[in-house]
């Protein structure tokens, strides 16, 4: 499965105007794709709305990328963006796209940069680790980049900052968690951030 991850930067409280924009951006009849989720950001770098759509194909992706750049009002959101970056990603390849529902809210968004030759090597520590992982608390998705920095992006879903504290504690005291092997692989540069769903987001 392949997704696109939409980062817009908006100017000051216009988060619930671009969201109108953007469904109405993600259900015209010319739209591709799924829409999965789409947060405002609450911890972290503010005033960010986060798209997260998937594709049945990169063709199909792309298609949709190119319809956002030739538009002059990409995402309905034209005239309230300061940024817009969007990035193409394929799923880790044993994890199904999530389906819609209530996981949150609190939904953080980590992505890693791993060295050269570290995909690999991470999608097997992964997948040997994260079974174990999910039975405290589950990654919704997994996903690495097919353009720019060679990374991969991760979303962790909880009911609460503090839930989320306590499963992070409980993953390293009980050594489930990070995966065997896999931090060999990262490099230093890495980021979180906290976000919220919005009313258009079937991930809740």
């Amino acid at each position: 499965m392949f997704y696109e991850l939409a980062t817009l930067t908006t100017r000051l409280f216009t988060t619930a105007q671009a969201t109108e924009g953007i469904q109405a951006w993600v259900q015209a009849p010319q739209a591709r794709g799924r829409l999965l989720g789409c947060w405002y950001s609450d911890i972290g770098a503010l005033n960010q709305v986060l798209v997260l759509r998937a594709f049945a194909d990169e063709a199909e992706m792309l298609a949709e990328r190119r319809r956002a750049l030739l538009s002059s009002n990409p995402f309905n959101c034209g005239e309230l963006l300061t940024g817009l970056e969007m990035h193409g990603y394929a799923g880790f390849p044993w994890m199904e796209p999530p389906a819609p529902g209530s996981y949150g809210p609190i939904y953080e968004v980590r992505t890693y940069q791993y060295k050269t030759g570290g995909l690999q090597p991470t999608l097997d520590a992964w997948q040997a680790a994260l079974p174990a992982r999910n039975e405290i608390s589950p990654c919704l998705l997994a996903m690495y980049a097919l353009d720019g920095t060679p990374r991969f992006t991760h979303f962790w879903p909880a009911a609460s900052l503090n839930e989320r504290s306590a499963a992070r504690a409980a993953a390293v005291q009980q050594g489930v968690w990070p995966p065997k092997g896999g931090p060999q692989w990262l490099t230093s540069q890495m980021q979180s951030q906290i976000f919220l769903p919005t009313a258009i987001s079937p991930l809740k």
